[in-house]
Formats: C-alpha cells, structure tokens, sequence
C-alpha cells in the first residue's frame, strides 16, 4: 500500500465539485439530454438508426427482431441499459408520439392509452422509408465520425440528413440547468420554410410564420391561440395551448352527447377518462351522464353523453378547465449547436439546417467527384492500352510475373490514341486523381500509365477487347467526363449548389409531405367563469341588511290567487326582503349603494342558497364602506351609447345619465348620484330618451311624465324633483310607461288590482300625481306598483319572507279610484312589502 501513492496533492473542495459538477453536466447536455440542431437527434436515437442502417435492416428488407437491433445498439454504440434503449426505439415507432415515425414496428408497441409495448424479444422492426432521407449518403463520407465508449468502432457524430428532423419530430429532454421541449410540426411546411431561406436568405420571422404556421401534433388537435406560436418562434420560448378536437351529436331523442375524436400531444387517454369519472363522482363537473370509450383501428373517439336540461357548451369549457382536454405546451428551443448549447429561434434553427445542407452536399460532391476522377483514370488507362494492345500484350508476355510486367507498362511512353482528342476537349487534367505523381498523364500525344492503370490493364479480361466492349469504354468514359464536369460546377457555382439543395428538398416534400393535423385558432378563447357556469333563470333575492342570494326559478310552484305562500328566505329578526328579481344567471348587476356609489357583479358570482337561507352579506362580494350598503340592483344587457339610467329616491328626487358612463369597471366603485343625508335610491331603470316615467308613492298617488322634461346630467349631479310628496311619505317605485301593459298596485294588507296606463294623465314633473290605489283602513299604504303583461307572473313578498307566485291574470282590471281585490293572506302581523313581476318565459318553464 505504501506503494499505491507516492504523492498526496491537496485540492480544494470547492474546486473540484466545480469541476466534477461541470463534467457531468456537461456529459448530460451532450450524451443524453439535448438533440443536435443539425439532425434533431440525440445520441441514442442517432446510435439505433446507425446500428439499423448497418444491419441493412431498412424498408426494403424483411423485419429483424427488436432484440437483435437492441443487442447491435448497446453492444457497439451506446453503453447503458438496453430497456432504456428499446424504449427510445419503441418511441420512435409509435405514430400517437412521432409525427413521422422513423421505425416500423411488427408487434405491439404500446397504445395512447399508456399499455405498454411488448417484451422486445416478441417485436420486430426495421427503419421507416422516410428514415432513408436522414441516413441518405452517410456513406460519402459526409460526417465526421468517432471511437464508440471501447475504441472498437467508430459513430457518426451527426446524420446527413436530408429532413429538417429536429422540428418535424420534435424532441424533449431534461439536462442539467437546462431543458428542451420542441414541438412537432408539418414537414410541407417545415421545408417550405427552408425553401423561403435559400430564395431569399434575409426573410423575417414574420414571412417564416406565414409559411410554418404553427406546431403539428400528431394526436391532431387544436392550439388555442398563436400568441404563444409568435413568442416561442421569435424568442425561442413561448407557451401554447392545445386542446382536443370536439363535437356535438344528438340522438333521435334528441339527447346530446360530446364526442372527442382527438386528445393534446402526450395525454394518456385512459388515465385522462379515469380523472373526468373521477370529477363526475367528486361532483366536481356535473351534467354528464355516461362516459364510453369507442376507439378502434380507425381512430380515436370517446362519447360523453350529456344529462337532458344540461348545456353541451357549458360542460365542454368545464373540461376543458378542468381535464386534460386542454393542455399547455411550453415551447423550448434549447438545443446543441458546434457542441454548445443555445436557445434558437425559428430562423435560426432553419439556417443552422441549411448549413448543414451545405456543407453535407458539398462533401458529397467531392466524395462523388474524387470517385468518378478515380475511375475515370482507370478507364482513360485502359482506353490507352486498347490503342496500344499489340506492344501491351507483348510485354505483358515478357515479364516474369505481373510485378515486373506493372513496372514495364510503366516506364513506356504510349501513344495516347482516341484519349488524345477527347482530353484535348475536356481538359487534360479532366480525370486526373488528387495526389498523382505529374509524371503520370498525357503529355503531348503520349501517354504515360500510372501503377493503378497498370494493375487494371493487368486484370483486362480478353473479351473486353471487342470492338463493341472498347465502344462501351468509351461511352462510359464520356459519362463519366460529364459527370465530373457537372459535380465540378457544383463546387465552383454558389447558385448551382443551392439549386440542388432546393430540388433535393422539393423531393423529399413530394414523397412525404403531407396535410397539416392541427389546426390553430387565431386568437386565445379564455375560459372564464361565465364559461363555466350553465345560462339559467333565476331568482335573486335583497334583504335590507345587505344579504344576497339567488335560487332556480322553478323552485317556486304557481299558486292561485289567496294562497298562503311559502317561506322564501330566512331572515333576521328586523330584516325584511327587500328587493327580487328574476335574471339570467349571465346578467350583469349595477349594484347602487347608500352612498349613491355603483359596483359591478354578475348574477353567477351571487352564491345559489336554499329557499330558507338568509344568503350571503353584498359587503364580502364588493369593496363597500363600513356603513354603505347596497339599496338598488339594476340588471344591464350592454352598455349603449344612446341608452339612460333613469334614478329615483325615496324623496321624490329624479336624474337621468347615459348608460356609456357606467361601462368602466372599477373594483372600488365609481359615483353614481349624489343623495341627500336622508335619502336613498328607490329605483334605476333603462331608457330610451323618449319614454314615460312613471312615480308612485305610499299615499296611493302616481305621476306620469315625459322623460324629456330631465335633462341627462353626469354621474355625481343630485338630480331635480320628480313628485310632491305629503309628510311622511315616500315613493315606492320607479316604472317606465308601456300602454300594452297595465299597472299592478299592492296594499300592505294584501289588496290589490291592475289599471290600464291610460287611466293616468301625464303631466309635467314635480307635481302630487293622481290616485292609483285608494289607502284605506281595510288596504293600508300602497307598497307596490308594477308595471305588468297579461301573461306575466307576480312574485308577493311578505315582511316575514313569506314568497307565493300568482299569475296576473287572475287579479282583475279596475279603474283608478278602487280599492281592489284580496291578492294574497297574510299571516297575523305580516305585511306585504312588494310585488316583483315574472315574464311570461320564465311563467311557461
């Protein structure tokens, strides 16, 4: 032992972790993890096509056992496990994973739905005939070659090839501190693109993107959006959206159902069902009834049959939210370029492909070129000693042995014949090796043989001293002159070099190229969360203390007129409903407040709560003051530029101000009205500019007159007086005039009838107005005055909570100074407190 070391060197630790870290890392980034931009391949897969290219195992042989191509990879090439070997190359044979695939399996190679591929010693394989295009003139010397792991053999460091692999295939890889993720994409395109650089080298991104328009997947699909396209090509990284493609079906019951015929790249489509029946049975999606995997050997398709009432469009933005029918994709385009890595942009991977195109072509040329120069100084040689056949033939027979006889043809100057003239034409030098000594050639009208033509001389067969064999030499050496004249002109002429590298290519898009796969929708459809939540009638309910809920609308069955109602919410002792409305679960609430302020909310952000539940505080919903609370919600289909929000107080004050001032949403709220202390919002409606307005009050009185008698003021202006009121009155609501409806008036005794619109005068603003409903003992206050169809609905509520729902038209039409009829009975201290009308479509469902 004392032996082992003669020599300790201290090292400093930081250093050498430094050093170790980096050459692992390195090692990672260069054998295993990122693919060379030239090729698109990395190590292992570049080792397989070589170990089958070797093998002779391409398309146009029979199929060799996986195993065999397996043991040749990991024998010769690639040093590690041959599972992770046969992975890699059952990868490459699957068509849901490789837009092209590169191998042609025989066997079972694992499904989209994640089985696993059979043991390698069941499957066979061999290269794909597009696999011929990466591997195309490996042989001619176009690559640079190194030692294998043991120095036994020797890998090509790069493919020669013809396929722009590295986007057409894509690739992934996690190294150290970096990873790649390059998407697939559609080989016509691809080379189109290519195409475009070489006609015109100073193309900008921008053209590129109108010809390769985005990724390709092989699972089809579609990328939402092309933001994340423009950003990944130009920048190098970006991030798209795919999702699955769907329709809709319906059966002759007229049920629908969604069917998915096509998944995001990469999603296994077992586990992506077992997760959707998982949601199902968490209640996590509802409205499906059915989930059934219809897949078979002509393609992919999955029924999700949809519950009757449900919304097909409703459901599909909850999966695509939710489930892996949508898939993100992060665009990664890190790759190795001259053994570095780099993040590239379209461009750049284009013009790195073309150089190498380049540089693949031209070395091939001058593998061709020296091959054709190599025989064509053979046959020139034997073009020379059929001229000279007799004095040949001679010495051959004097000479011990062929040694000798070599030399002899050597050391004599022979008449160059028919050679002469030809090489006068095509230049003397036409056929002359690289390398060959400048004794050796014509000069002048001899011709001296080099040892090379001497041994070919030597091994002339007899019968190829015909007169038709000695023609044949001769054409065969006036093609060959072509030839190099040809592959000459290739390597002297820039442009004769591009054009064959752009019919080269426009080839390989012939055989290959096909249709796109994916499509791409130009702009990102954002789910939001009115995607997610189903179109539906509701009711939504204010209490006075600032609690909001909504319900389904059929949750509250018809009565006839007298009934005794149902308990619509529960509410706090000194709590009173005070305000209901019937709306799409979609509309848009202008929430006004105490403080004369405006808020934003959507019906579906208002939480669904049971009939006898209280519902949840407006102040956790919006940004409210301490002791500002909601009074008035007013519902808003769009914000038009020639619409009013008319408004209303308990004081009789009224104000118009055009609807488009309200279309900015602020989270804090904007100002709406400006109230007096003891004042507060009655009513907000939409108009026109030329409608009736019309006022009531408790008294029993109403006013009607032309809105045109309020000018539109802006949005902190007070407003001027719309009525007159008596001490301790105040007005109960606010309507817009409709002569095809009448007016529905309410006591808070229960009492009450319908008037036409015509029964009331207008008049101008600010006046008592006219008797709608007489206030006696027996009625009390009118608390209520609606404007109503003959087939609308009437929803009563009563200071207790108590709701019941009674159609209009079994309350009878009376004149203006009449106390009514008994609409509703309430219980021993409750009063009603307001009437809220139901439209005839909500009445129907």
């Amino acid at each position: 032992m004392t032996d082992f070391a003669k020599q300790i060197l201290p090292i400093n630790i930081e250093d050498e972790l430094k050093t170790s870290y980096l050459s692992y890392a390195m090692s990672v980034i260069h054998g295993r993890a990122l693919p060379d931009v030239r090729d698109g391949l990395k190590p292992v897969h570049r080792r397989i096509l070589f170990a089958q290219h070797v093998l002779r195992n391409t398309y146009r042989q029979p199929y060799k056992k996986s195993a065999r191509v397996v043991g040749d990879v990991i024998g010769k090439y690639h040093p590690h496990g041959d599972s992770a070997v046969y992975e890699a190359m059952v990868r490459m044979a699957q068509d849901f994973s490789m837009r092209y695939t590169l191998v042609e399996g025989q066997g079972n190679f694992g499904s989209i739905d994640g089985d696993s591929p059979a043991a390698m010693r069941y499957t066979e394989v061999r290269m794909a005939k597009i696999t011929d295009m990466i591997l195309n003139d490996i042989e001619k010397e176009t690559v640079s070659y190194s030692p294998n792991y043991d120095g036994t053999e020797q890998i090509p460091d790069v493919m020669p090839t013809r396929i722009p692999a590295l986007l057409v295939n894509g690739s992934s890889g996690i190294a150290v501190g970096m990873a790649t993720n390059v998407p697939p994409h559609n080989l016509t395109e691809v080379l189109n693109g290519c195409l475009l650089l070489l006609e015109n080298p100073k193309a900008s991104i921008d053209e590129i993107i109108q010809i390769i328009t985005g990724p390709d997947f092989p699972t089809g699909g579609t990328i939402d959006g092309r933001i994340g396209i423009y950003e990944g090509y130009k920048t190098g990284r970006g991030i798209i959206h795919v999702r699955a493609k769907t329709s809709v079906e319906e059966d002759k019951s007229g049920k629908s159902s969604l069917i998915i015929n096509e998944i995001p790249y990469m999603v296994n489509k077992a586990k992506m069902l077992e997760r959707i029946a998982e949601m199902v049975k968490n209640k996590k999606i509802d409205g499906i009834s059915e989930i059934r995997d219809e897949s078979d050997k002509d393609g992919l398709r999955v029924v999700i049959e949809v519950k009757r009432g449900e919304s097909v469009e409703v459901l599909e933005n909850n999966l695509f939210a939710q489930s892996q029918l949508e898939q993100s994709f992060g665009i990664n385009f890190t790759v190795l370029v001259d053994g570095q890595p780099r993040v590239l942009n379209i461009k750049e991977i284009l013009q790195e492909f073309i150089k190498h195109r380049k540089d693949v072509v031209t070395k091939r040329t001058k593998f061709d070129l020296r091959k054709a120069k190599e025989r064509g100084h053979i046959v020139e040689g034997l073009m020379v000693a059929i001229a000279n056949i007799d004095e040949v033939i001679k010495i051959i027979k004097k000479s011990k042995d062929t040694k000798i006889a070599a030399i002899e043809l050597c050391k004599k100057s022979w008449k160059a014949g028919p050679i002469e003239a030809i090489l006068k034409k095509a230049g003397k030098d036409a056929c002359r090796p690289k390398g060959l000594s400048p004794e050796y050639g014509i000069k002048g009208k001899n011709y001296k043989l080099s040892p090379n033509q001497a041994k070919s001389i030597l091994e002339l067969r007899l019968g190829r001293l015909t007169g038709l064999e000695q023609d044949n030499l001769s054409a065969e050496f006036n093609e060959i002159l072509e030839v190099i004249l040809e592959l000459q002109k290739i390597l002297d002429d820039k442009e004769t070099l591009l054009q064959l590298i752009k019919d080269e290519l426009i080839e390989v898009r012939e055989n290959f190229g096909d249709e796109r796969k994916t499509n791409i929708n130009d702009t990102r459809h954002d789910i939001s969360n009115e995607d997610l939540i189903p179109e539906e009638t509701r009711v939504l309910t204010l209490s006075r203390s600032g609690y909001a809920k909504t319900q389904p609308l059929d949750e509250y069955r018809e009565q006839r007129r007298g009934g005794v109602g149902k308990a619509g919410a529960s509410v706090k002792e000194e709590d009173l409903i005070q305000n209901l409305y019937v709306l799409s679960s979609h509309s848009q609430l202008l929430c006004f407040t105490t403080k004369g302020k405006v808020f934003w909310l959507k019906v579906y952000e208002i939480p669904v709560a049971s009939r006898t539940s209280k519902g949840r505080p407006l102040v956790n919903m919006l940004k409210l003051d301490d002791d500002e609370t909601v009074t008035q919600i007013l519902p808003v289909e769009e914000f038009s530029e020639d619409k009013f929000i008319f408004m209303a107080t308990r004081n009789g004050v009224v104000k118009k101000t055009n609807l488009n001032l309200f279309h900015k949403k602020y989270k804090s709220g904007i100002k709406a009205i400006r109230l007096d202390d003891d004042d507060k919002l009655v009513g907000t409606v939409i108009t026109d500019g030329d409608n009736d307005i019309l006022l009531s009050s408790y008294s029993g009185k109403l006013i009607r007159f032309h809105e045109s008698k309020v000018r539109p003021m802006g949005r902190t202006a007070r407003g001027v007086k719309g009525i007159t009121l008596k001490d301790g009155m105040k007005v109960i609501s606010l309507m817009v005039g409709d002569p095809s409806k009448t007016i529905l008036c309410l006591s808070e005794n229960g009492f009450g009838k319908r008037t036409k619109l015509e029964d009331f005068p207008s008049y101008n603003r600010g006046g008592q107005g006219v008797i709608a409903l007489k206030t006696s003992e027996r009625n009390g206050n009118m608390v209520s005055a609606v404007a109503v169809d003959e087939n609308d609905g009437i929803m009563l509520i009563s200071d207790k909570g108590t709701l019941i729902r009674t159609a209009i038209s079994q309350i009878p039409t009376l004149g203006r100074n009449t106390q009514g009829v008994k609409v509703i009975t309430p219980k021993d201290g409750e009063k009603l407190i307001e009437g809220v009308r139901i439209p005839p479509e909500e009445e129907e469902e």
